[in-house]
């Protein structure tokens, strides 16, 4: 298959590295974003994203094979699109209006034999149900027939040196077999190795069932941990010994809650879905979702338990909180729970200091002061509490010096520090 034109449409954590990999491919790509300031850094090789380097990013600007654009104009005559745009929940319920914008506007390019394909997140059916109607509207054409259809679902681990985008197995799917085999054709030119699926809804499902997976079994992690605490059991030590079994266990680990573009969002749009579509509620999610919002409050009143036996009190109290990313090496701080964790402890009176190595300062919480972690900082804290657990911090020096360390990720040790 021979792909000229790509149009990815959505230049954040899954669509640059989408453009940029596929311009490494040999592709022409034209990536679109709504946001100017974004297409401006990207047009001048700042890349806002870890996992695409600066010097890929100017390496692919300098083959004049990609081109960061507002402009829909600049899609016309393109061969796929790619949509990864956000799908955020609003009161509980899924919010598709991105992909409803980015398939209107889209639309006017869409052409005889070209291929469209969505990848944001989202609940069994969008594709065909909501994505296709809206093209065939606007353009006449139909899927299949005229044009080609189809859905992929996004793996992309942020910070994750390993398992990147070209090496990650892909999901592909389309709403026929001429379609399944132009989006699967497209793939094997950016990535090591497929995986077709019957359908869309299946697709779609597949994602869901794996970002469900983790949240269910973060929740269980996390609730264990909540009462080992109360037991006077280390459930870190627990964990590290049932990891040892070579069949029937994958260890997952406790935090202050979860994060990002996925957990937080996705499993929710298949319980919406199953309430929906079969009136019942999907009791494990709902129960997950529950017990891992509940984390960043459990983190607070640790804290301040722990305060209470040194002496102090959490309101006045100087702290120093390591990390506020929701993933660590990361800058990303969409529905980072180290951000709900600061705010809470503002609120309740503490001066909120912060080590964050990578976030850009506009995206820093209100009232929180960035940091170098030096050892003067650590000495002239009340409190240390490591939330997100960035490598390159020196964890040694935080156990030796701290006053007083909760520690919500298991990295530091010494007389004075307490985990989750």
């Amino acid at each position: 298959m021979s792909v000229e034109k790509l149009v990815v449409i959505g230049q954040g954590y899954v669509g640059l590295p989408l453009a940029i990999r596929a311009v490494e491919a040999g592709l022409d790509v034209v990536g679109l974003d709504l946001d100017d300031s974004r297409i401006k850094r990207l047009g001048s090789g700042d890349s806002f994203i870890e996992d695409i380097s600066t010097a890929r990013l100017t390496a692919a600007l300098a083959t004049g094979r990609y081109r960061p654009t507002s402009d829909y104009g600049d899609a016309k005559d393109f061969d796929v699109c790619v949509i990864s745009v956000p799908t955020p929940l609003r009161d509980g319920a899924p919010d598709l209006s991105y992909v409803e914008h980015a398939g209107t506007a889209i639309a006017p390019y869409v052409r005889p034999g070209c291929t469209v394909i969505l990848e944001s997140t989202t609940y069994p059916g969008t594709t065909e149900e909501l994505l296709r109607p809206l093209l065939e509207e606007a353009t006449g054409l139909q899927s299949p027939g005229d044009f080609h259809l189809g859905y992929s679902p996004e793996r992309i681990d942020p910070g994750n040196a390993t398992w990147r985008l070209e090496n990650t197995p892909k999901v592909v799917s389309g709403v026929d077999r001429d379609a399944l085999a132009r989006v699967d054709g497209f793939y094997r030119r950016i990535v090591e190795q497929t995986v077709a699926v019957d359908s869309t809804r299946v697709a779609e499902l597949t994602k869901l069932i794996e970002n469900t997976f983790r949240q269910v079994n973060i929740a269980l992690i996390n609730e264990l941990t909540m009462c080992a605490s109360e037991l006077g059991v280390d459930v870190w030590q627990a964990i590290d010994a049932a990891s040892t079994k070579p069949f029937g266990f994958m260890p997952f680990k406790p935090g202050p809650g979860v994060g990002g573009h996925c957990l937080p969002i996705d499993p929710c749009y298949l319980s919406w879905q199953v309430k929906r579509t079969l009136g019942r509620q999907f009791r494990f999610v709902e129960l997950a979702n529950d017990i891992n919002h509940e984390m960043p409050q459990h983190v607070v009143q640790r804290l301040m338990v722990g305060l209470n036996k040194q002496g102090r009190t959490l309101n006045g109290s100087r702290l120093l909180m390591v990390g506020l990313a929701y993933k660590k090496n990361t800058a990303d701080m969409r529905d980072s729970p180290a951000v709900e964790v600061a705010a809470r402890l503002r609120a309740l009176g503490a001066e909120i200091r912060a080590v964050e190595p990578y976030a850009e300062p506009h995206h820093i919480p209100a009232g929180v002061t960035v940091v170098e972690l030096t050892e003067a900082e650590v000495d002239a804290a009340d409190a240390v509490l490591v939330v997100t657990d960035h490598d390159g911090l020196d964890y040694e020096m935080i156990g030796r010096s701290a006053k007083y360390v909760f520690d919500s990720r298991n990295r530091c040790s010494g007389r004075t520090v307490e985990r989750l």
